[in-house]
């Protein structure tokens, strides 16, 4: 989908900032309406290029939790929903996140057959705190390392968490960024829609 709509939003993208510093660089009276209308129209097309960057997970070389390189297209759980979250030992709200998942995980596997993937975006300096992190919290997850942050980049990550949710056939179904309480049950509400498909 990247290659068909990808490149066409991005230069629709180009061609609006261009148009929108031609038009304050010649000095033309700008209302503040008009304004919020091409700060809006920009921040749709932004938004639009960015989810239709990828359509599944591409293909990007990441670590296991024990240093094994695996590539990430490969992921899967075997036709059912699989959660993937980007993360980080030094971003809180990411493991709040993945800690609040953890108590309902089971349930939410018994119920959907779901399988959360989650990556952390450590980078070489602090990826050494994945691994006791993960085995003080217990979580269940299969735990990937992402240190370069290309799979992240790749799938237009910006700042952690991220979350994507991936149907039975590897499509991207779902997107959402940043963790505030409750986030998990909307995510559980996606995962529930797309299981019973």
């Amino acid at each position: 989908m990247f290659e068909r709509y990808g490149q066409y939003f991005l230069n629709l993208f180009l061609y609006l900032i261009q148009s929108l510093v031609r038009y304050l660089y010649y000095g033309f009276q700008t209302k503040l309406l008009n304004m919020k209308k091409i700060f809006a129209l920009l921040l749709f097309v932004g938004i639009t290029a960015s989810v239709s960057a990828q359509d599944k997970l591409p293909s990007v070389q990441i670590k296991d939790i024990d240093g094994k390189t695996v590539n990430a297209q490969e992921l899967n759980n075997d036709g059912k929903p699989m959660i993937v979250n980007f993360w980080a030992t030094w971003c809180s709200p990411c493991k709040k996140e993945l800690n609040t998942i953890s108590e309902v995980y089971p349930d939410w596997v018994d119920e959907t057959g779901v399988k959360i993937v989650a990556i952390s975006i450590d980078d070489s300096r602090s990826n050494s705190r994945i691994k006791p992190y993960v085995n003080t919290k217990g979580w269940e997850y299969e735990i990937y390392n992402d240190a370069n942050k290309e799979l992240f980049q790749a799938m237009g990550g910006v700042n952690p968490p991220m979350t994507f949710l991936i149907d039975g056939n590897g499509k991207i179904v779902y997107t959402h960024n940043g963790y505030s309480p409750g986030d998990e049950d909307e995510l559980y509400e996606e995962v529930l829609k797309i299981s019973e498909e």
